[in-house]
């Protein structure tokens, strides 16, 4: 009934006198405490899930890590995985703490039921990841991609919606899954990000021999190509090298482009 340990439901079953719910209650607390001991623990293996609503204008990505391989390709691990995502889905919480206070079955909230699976697996399990994406009805769509057997997935929000964009958003999606952009455009580039390229292209020139006056102007240069490479948009598109991805999105329509996406892997 619990999955955990004959031994473990034994000891449970003796210390409750009998009590099938109270040995329950026994599990559950043995795996909070386990999931205390094991806070520190490194969880890196574990599931990626990316899920979109029916009319599309949702999607979520959730990653529930544990600390195994051999626990994150177990079909019960990654069903409780999509189990997370589809009342992360359902609900839209706001982040994760918020996911986690949103109720599970059996009277448990999504975080209790982790904690039980803790002393259940014996491993830390954790939701490490949670994002979403929305757009109002008539106002475009979200489409999702799950990478390499659950170990990345990505949601991408195009501006707009019809069956003949469901192709292309796989195609989208997966351009970043397999090309990691920081961002849609540089626009979207962080000022800290675009400040720490511009130190890296400066020492370059410098370590070439380059002029100290010339650095800032070579550095410059060399953003423009970290553009080209790391924003969606401006990246040469994986399935045609001779167009972006702005490029080939106009292709299909004039106007079509990507307004948002989101993008997780294990590791």
């Amino acid at each position: 009934m619990t999955g955990a340990g004959m031994m473990d439901c034994k000891k449970a079953l003796e210390e409750a006198g009998g009590d099938f719910d109270k040995a329950v209650e026994v599990l559950r607390k043995q795996g909070q405490k386990l999931s205390l001991k094991r806070a520190d623990r490194e969880a890196k293996e574990g599931a990626v899930i990316a899920m979109t609503s029916h009319n599309r204008n949702n999607g979520v990505l959730v990653r529930l890590s544990c600390e195994t391989d051999f626990v994150a390709k177990n079909e019960d691990f990654v069903n409780f995985a999509k189990s997370i995502t589809e009342i992360a889905l359902k609900h839209l919480p706001a982040d994760t703490e918020a996911l986690l206070n949103l109720p599970y079955s059996d009277g448990l909230t999504v975080g209790e039921k982790i904690t039980e699976q803790v002393g259940v697996i014996g491993e830390k399990v954790e939701i490490s990841h949670y994002s979403k994406l929305e757009t109002a009805a008539g106002q475009g769509q979200v489409l999702s991609y799950i990478h390499m057997g659950n170990r990345a997935g990505v949601i991408v929000a195009f501006n707009l919606e019809g069956p003949e964009y469901t192709e292309p958003g796989k195609n989208v999606a997966m351009q970043i899954a397999a090309m990691r952009p920081v961002a849609l455009d540089k626009d979207g580039v962080s000022a800290e990000l675009i400040e720490k390229e511009i130190e890296i292209g400066k020492e370059q020139a410098r370590q070439e021999g380059k002029p100290e006056a010339m650095l800032e102007k070579i550095a410059v240069g060399k953003l423009n190509k970290f553009y080209q490479e790391s924003t969606l948009l401006n990246q040469s598109y994986v399935k045609d090298g001779k167009m972006t991805v702005a490029q080939y999105l106009q292709s299909l329509h004039k106007d079509l482009t990507v307004t948002a996406f989101k993008h997780i892997e294990l590791g």
